[in-house]
């Protein structure tokens, strides 16, 4: 499938993800355990430096192990065969000691946690740069007038600024929700054949400190083979990120549609082009977005599907994972990449959000006149008035404040400056740039303190 790849992938993290990738995060492993081990005294040091030199994902073939781990039900297993024969080449007494007191679930569970480590990553770097830009956008179009919509429907004015940040709040929710999983999942997987590291005695929990220490991964409380909460809880977030830019792509594909015509994604040679119609300005990114935040949640389900293991190792479930989550984390990151690249470059045509606002002939204002009114003959009567009012006014295409205008209740209740009032959309924005600047400035604060912390 890569005839797809620069269209649903990010380049960085498909490496971290890619097959190669796996397979030396697997070799990690045995290097660091065979170190860890070392270490404590179980296996003798020469025998843990033969192994770690050995533990190269190009000396591998990746295509036999493919083809064995049919017979052998996973990957770790011919892998772990290979690589007892290549270190036995030259030092067959340190063959003996290849993958001691561990299982393949080890191999492959720490394996997978540390290609996500490396993913993860440049998913932060490209969530943050996601944060940044949007920032920017809702700063700067705070007051940029336009209709919200509800419904699919014009609603009340509101600016831009206002769409802009509810994006950005979801974003940093996600990046949050993504920390506090990555915080969760990223630990060591050791437990040997059922969890209890029978197999090296009393050594087995030096054994596992020493192993963490090697590869920079916390230790959890006890083994996790068949509680797979943590790589779920990590789907789930990855999950709820692929909606969040989905919602973003949605709403961008819907201002740019030709009646709307808001916004738009950045122009360029052949960027969005129709194979038929040269008019045509698709908004390609937001499709290849959408796809994603449509594909992602079944696999989600798949991943929560999982979960039910059974007893000390899972049949069935866990093999569930391997392809699964991989695939979750490349969507989510694709749609990311691309969404990220377009925001700060998109096209906004303020003049036309403001055309826009005229469109219903002032119905959009008529919540602000029935409260008005209500202060003074009551909100059900006021209500009443408002809706036959908005009635007439589309019957018999007329303006709102007009029809308005010639009520005599409203005469009597409210003067010409005060109908000058409330079919100002400025006079009618409520806390939307208060929101703006709450948002912005807690997604800058949180970026300033991330930025502190890392140096």
């Amino acid at each position: 499938m890569e005839l797809f790849a620069p269209l649903f992938r990010s380049e960085e993290v498909e490496t971290a993800l890619s097959d190669q990738a796996r397979l030396q995060g697997m070799l990690d492993f045995e290097a660091a355990l065979a170190q860890a081990e070392a270490r404590a005294g179980v296996i003798p040091s020469p025998a843990a430096a033969a192994i770690s030199a050995k533990c190269k994902a190009d000396l591998f073939d990746e295509r036999a192990l493919a083809q064995s781990a049919k017979l052998a039900g996973n990957v770790a297993i011919p892998l772990i065969k290979q690589l007892t024969h290549l270190v036995a080449a030259d030092d067959k007494d340190a063959a003996r000691y290849v993958h001691w007191g561990a299982t393949s679930q080890d191999v492959i569970d720490t394996g997978l946690v540390l290609q996500l480590r490396q993913a993860l990553q440049f998913v932060t770097l490209d969530l943050e740069r996601l944060r940044g830009a949007l920032a920017e956008l809702a700063s700067q179009h705070r007051s940029t007038l336009m209709v919200g919509r509800t419904w699919m429907q014009q609603a009340l004015p509101t600016t831009f600024g206002f769409t802009v940040a509810g994006w950005l709040d979801a974003v940093s929710r996600a990046r949050g929700r993504l920390r506090e999983a990555e915080q969760r999942a990223m630990v060591l997987q050791f437990g040997g054949a059922v969890g209890t590291l029978a197999a090296l005695g009393s050594k087995g929990q030096e054994v596992a400190r020493n192993l963490g220490g090697e590869l920079r991964l916390s230790l959890p409380n006890m083994p996790w083979h068949a509680q797979r909460d943590r790589m779920a809880e990590l789907a789930t977030a990855f999950g709820i990120c692929a909606g969040t830019l989905g919602k973003i792509a949605r709403d961008i594909s819907l201002h740019a549609q030709t009646e709307v015509a808001e916004v738009f994604e950045p122009a360029g040679e052949r960027r969005g082009g129709s194979s038929t119609m040269p008019h045509k300005r698709n908004p390609v990114t937001c499709a290849t977005v959408l796809a994603a935040s449509l594909r992602v949640p079944g696999l989600v389900s798949t991943m929560l599907t999982a979960m039910v293991q059974e007893h000390q190792r899972g049949l069935g479930g866990w093999q569930a994972e391997w392809e699964t989550l991989p695939e979750i984390v490349s969507l989510t990151a694709g749609a990311l990449r691309h969404l990220t690249e377009i925001v700060p470059r998109l096209e906004i045509d303020t003049a036309k959000m403001r055309e826009n606002l005229e469109l219903t002939r002032g119905l959009i204002y008529a919540e602000a006149v029935t409260m008005a009114l209500a202060r003074k003959i009551g909100r059900s009567q006021a209500h009443e008035l408002v809706e036959a009012a908005c009635r007439r006014a589309q019957s018999e295409r007329r303006p709102l404040r007009e029809v308005l205008a010639d009520d005599e209740t409203v005469k009597h209740q409210l003067q010409p400056i005060d109908l000058d009032d409330l079919f100002d959309p400025r006079k009618y924005l409520g806390a939307a740039e208060t929101f703006v600047d709450w948002v912005v400035k807690e997604s800058r604060s949180q970026t300033a303190a991330k930025k502190s912390a890392s140096e």
